[in-house]
């Protein structure tokens, strides 16, 4: 074995054929031609002296001997970029490029106003900004997909850290000719038995609405999970149930005199907790502890329902 032949470009073209499980699109991915990428595959096996891909008509898959090989891979490649980040920020601060998962129900809502103050103040930043549902997030981030997500919390992992941000109010929605509509508030007694759809189990709210039924009395709806917030939405509009959605979407997407009003429950404030998350290896927490600053700062001033946490 010659691990000494081993270059860190070989690393990340082994991660993207894992990524992509498709030579071509791991090419593509790497800006480099597929003959290319596979002779430099071919020159690992051969350094390491293991079998670490194998190949079907769908495209290919890592041998698991191959897919041991990625995760220790990723893990120098953590601690490299580690490197350059912390010489790199001690230098010259929040520079260089940084992927922030985000959750399709909090980024499109809070992002750009965000995206825009970090541009302001750390124009060397680049931010490139992916959606990936809840649960998809925190896998994309364990490996390697994403440095830092934006997510509902708590999110489990011993080598993740969690910088909290926010507390979000959740609001009833009801349809506007829905017999509760014309109350100003609603008290918590006149949620039993009442119909409550939810997203599908993908989301962390799919929980949190289930606990809040039981707590209530209210009554899960099985049959019709919504995929997102909006058909969450449509659903109560057209009288199939209520809702909890969350203040940044109801603020924008819910508008006075149409087919949805939303509501606060009397004495009882509902949330979700919002924070940054990052691996420990990744480094950079210094970059991402002055995003989160950002992030409350763009909060504070701009959104009035949601709760900032310190």
């Amino acid at each position: 074995m010659d691990s000494d032949a081993l270059t860190l470009k070989q690393l990340r073209y082994l991660l993207a054929l894992e990524e992509a499980q498709h030579y071509r699109r791991a090419a593509e991915m790497c800006g480099i031609s597929q003959p290319s990428l596979s002779a430099q595959i071919q020159n690992i096996e051969e350094a390491l002296g293991v079998h670490l891909v194998e190949r079907s008509r769908s495209g290919v898959a890592l041998t698991p001997v191959g897919r041991e090989v990625a995760t220790r891979a990723r893990k120098i490649l953590d601690e490299v970029q580690s490197l350059t980040d912390f010489t790199a920020g001690a230098q010259r601060g929040l520079v260089g490029t940084i992927r922030l998962g985000a959750k399709p129900t909090l980024g499109p809502y809070l992002l750009p106003h965000v995206v825009k103050l970090l541009h302001r103040q750390h124009p060397e930043l680049n931010l490139y900004v992916r959606e990936s549902a809840p649960r998809e997030l925190e896998h994309e981030l364990a490996n390697g997909i994403h440095d830092v997500i934006l997510a509902q919390l708590p999110v489990a992992g011993a080598e993740l850290v969690t910088e909290r941000l926010f507390r979000e109010p959740l609001y009833l929605a009801l349809a506007a000719d829905h017999q509760l509509a014309g109350e100003d508030i609603i008290t918590p007694s006149q949620l039993k038995g009442l119909e409550i759809l939810s997203l599908t189990p993908q989301f962390h709210l799919h929980d949190q609405i289930n606990d809040l039924c039981q707590e209530f009395g209210a009554v899960p709806v099985r049959d019709y999970e919504g995929t997102s917030l909006d058909a969450l939405r449509l659903m109560v509009g057209m009288g199939m149930g209520a809702a909890f959605l969350p203040a940044l979407y109801a603020g924008s997407e819910i508008h006075a005199r149409g087919d949805v009003t939303v509501k606060k429950l009397k004495g009882k404030t509902i949330t979700r907790s919002i924070g940054l998350v990052w691996r420990k290896s990744a480094g950079r927490a210094e970059a991402y502890k002055q995003i989160s600053d950002v992030v409350r700062d763009v909060v504070s001033k701009r959104f009035k329902d949601l709760i900032v946490e310190n």
